[in-house]
């Protein structure tokens, strides 16, 4: 799309601003739950700008604006945003309100919309302003909605019921769960906004944002283990209605904020970090005592029960079948050229979908070849599509979304004859990947004590790369869950001082980053286990890995591998072949069994 086109954009909602006497507008990637992925409707930043990402802000005054964005999008905001329209801002070097409180003058009112954003962010940035002598003024109708031109309607398809055989535990019991964590901290009722909390809560699945099934929803669960969800009511089944039952009252979506008036004199829990602004406010307004806490449903879905275990094993043997004949399609047919990122990406879906159990993706395909490979984030478009060629590196992350299980894979691999830095690098990052895949940790234990042994090779080098090694992962819901996270303890990321527990599932992925030429990201999934050790005096945790596909051995250099990560890496082979091979066909067998053969043991000991 044109930069006239977002020059267009960007002078209408000026022009709107101007008509409802605001001198500025702050214009996020979310929506009214503060999700991460959020539906076409709630688009708006991709509308205004042109930045595809996934986080991003922009900040919009009378003559200037402004986009801000992390590490991750650095070079795509670049490719995608007019920087004659918009400054670009790094985060967390600087933020919204820092650029908001050197641009603005005294007088001036900046706007937000207060479903849109945090209730600290507002309280910061109100604070901000206030120094400069300026007002930030909630809307009470978005302005960006007011200029866009046939802006898609929120989803109206009916949701479904997850059966209890695929989640392990009634939804009923989950309410009591929920009900006995009230009754303890003294409160009457909690806000939920999360979707994915409330698609785990109420054991319900849905199609409204692209490649999470949840559905748009907000709910207040009571003491009693009573609840009520608001939900557009075409999106209710009398199968849904059932499954509910009688416990559960269900309201049209557009009650939610009318019946938080109804809580007035009630111990209310809300979740700063989940719940917007406007809930804080129409909470206030109405007379509620709140009280700050974490969703309660947060940990007790990142803990999944065998069931959901089980499931999301299964899910991942049936994705690796298809990861694995994607990559035996790519070794015969990329050096012959002819292939793209976007060819490429549509035909690892097709293998995917032809196990018949396909439901989505879990997320957009990261389909990179190239120079492409050194954004971590990177998304392909017809503008950015580029060709496979030889003499590069292809790396692809992507997953599927199972009624039992959600899967998130990385592998790269080498087309035609890789360099010796690319061996060395890709090394070291399978070395930093083994280091986590075969840590053992006390109980108690926080993502951030674990990061440093996945970057530990690289850091060796005076390298690194810059995002987390680690994100929790749902049962058949959101591809990043939180609260557990592997990363560095710095840089306001949140979950990477959340202690892991035994059936978390998280993504192992180190990664490294040429600007300009490659990338390199191996990644597994992995479940939080018991570990028994002999003499053990403390109650110990480690990682069962349960992701199964080839990894690259043409890219391993072998002589830097000690004997102990040579045999994790036979082992893990020998774990895909046999997990892997008995649904495939002859001719995918003898590929993967190559594909998975030992690597040469002499290059390996010289290492020791």
């Amino acid at each position: 799309m044109s930069s006239a086109v977002h020059a267009d954009r960007l002078a209408r909602l000026r022009a709107e601003l101007k008509a409802r006497g605001l001198d500025g507008f702050v214009v996020p990637i979310s929506d009214e739950h503060m999700s991460e992925y959020v539906g076409a409707y709630a688009q708006r930043l991709a509308w205004l700008t042109g930045f595809g990402g996934s986080a991003g802000t922009a900040a919009v005054l009378p003559e200037k604006a402004a986009i801000f964005v992390d590490g991750r999008y650095t070079v795509q905001v670049r490719d995608q945003v007019d920087g004659t329209l918009y400054d670009y801002v790094g985060v967390p070097q600087s933020s919204v309100a820092e650029w908001l409180g050197a641009n603005v003058g005294a007088g001036q009112r900046i706007g937000y919309d207060p479903w849109l954003h945090g209730i600290d962010w507002a309280r910061g940035l109100a604070h901000a302003l206030a120094a400069k002598g300026a007002e930030l003024v909630a809307v009470d109708s978005n302005p960006v909605d007011a200029v866009w031109d046939e802006r898609p309607a929120p989803s109206a398809a009916p949701v479904t019921v997850h059966d209890t055989a695929l989640a392990g535990q009634s939804a009923a019991d989950k309410r009591a769960i929920i009900a006995d964590w009230l009754k303890a901290k003294g409160l009457d009722t909690t806000v939920m906004t999360a979707l994915d909390s409330i698609a785990w809560t109420f054991n319900i699945r849905g199609t409204d944002v692209t490649h999470t099934p949840v559905g748009l929803a907000f709910a207040l669960l009571h003491a009693d283990a009573t609840a009520d969800l608001f939900i557009a009511p075409e999106k209710i089944t009398e199968a849904v209605r059932a499954h509910l039952g009688n416990s559960v009252r269900i309201h049209d979506r557009d009650a939610f904020e009318a019946a938080l008036a109804d809580l007035a004199g009630r111990k209310v829990a809300v979740d700063p970090d989940r719940a917007v602004a406007a809930i804080f406010t129409a909470l206030e307004g109405a007379g509620a005592r709140i009280e700050r806490h974490r969703d309660p449903a947060v940990l007790p879905k990142a803990i999944k029960n065998d069931t959901e275990l089980g499931g999301t094993r299964a899910a991942h043997v049936r994705d690796g079948v298809a990861v694995a004949r994607f990559l035996k399609w790519m070794e015969a047919h990329a050096p012959q050229g002819g292939l793209d990122e976007l060819s490429a990406a549509a035909k690892l879906r097709a293998f995917r979908e032809e196990s018949g159990a396909l439901r989505d993706l879990s997320f957009d395909t990261i389909s990179a070849a190239g120079p492409n490979g050194a954004l971590p984030h990177y998304k392909v478009d017809e503008t950015t599509n580029r060709a496979v060629e030889t003499g590069t590196l292809y790396l692809v992350d992507s997953g599927g979304q199972y009624a039992d299980g959600t899967t998130d894979i990385t592998r790269t691999i080498a087309i035609g004859q890789p360099t010796a830095e690319m061996r060395r690098r890709f090394t070291q990052v399978l070395k930093g990947h083994i280091a986590l895949a075969t840590a053992r940790f006390p109980k108690g234990t926080r993502g951030s004590q674990l990061d440093i042994l996945a970057r530990q090779y690289l850091w060796a080098d005076g390298v690194d790369y810059a995002h987390g090694t680690g994100h929790g992962v749902g049962a058949y819901l959101a591809v990043h869950e939180g609260p557990q996270r592997i990363a560095k303890p710095s840089g306001g990321q949140a979950g990477t001082e959340e202690p892991l527990h035994a059936g978390m599932i998280l993504s192992n992925e180190p990664g490294y980053y040429k600007a300009g030429h490659f990338g390199i990201r191996i990644e597994n999934l992995v479940i939080v286990v018991p570990q028994t050790i002999a003499g053990a005096e403390e109650e110990m945790l480690g990682f069962e890995t349960i992701t199964f596909a080839p990894i690259a051995r043409d890219l391993v250099e072998g002589a830097l591998l000690s004997p102990a990560e040579a045999d994790w890496l036979d082992a893990y082979h020998a774990q895909v072949l046999e997990k892997l091979a008995p649904g495939m066909d002859e001719a995918d067998r003898a590929w993967l069994a190559a594909a998975c053969a030992p690597i040469d043991r002499g290059a390996a000991a010289l290492a020791a």
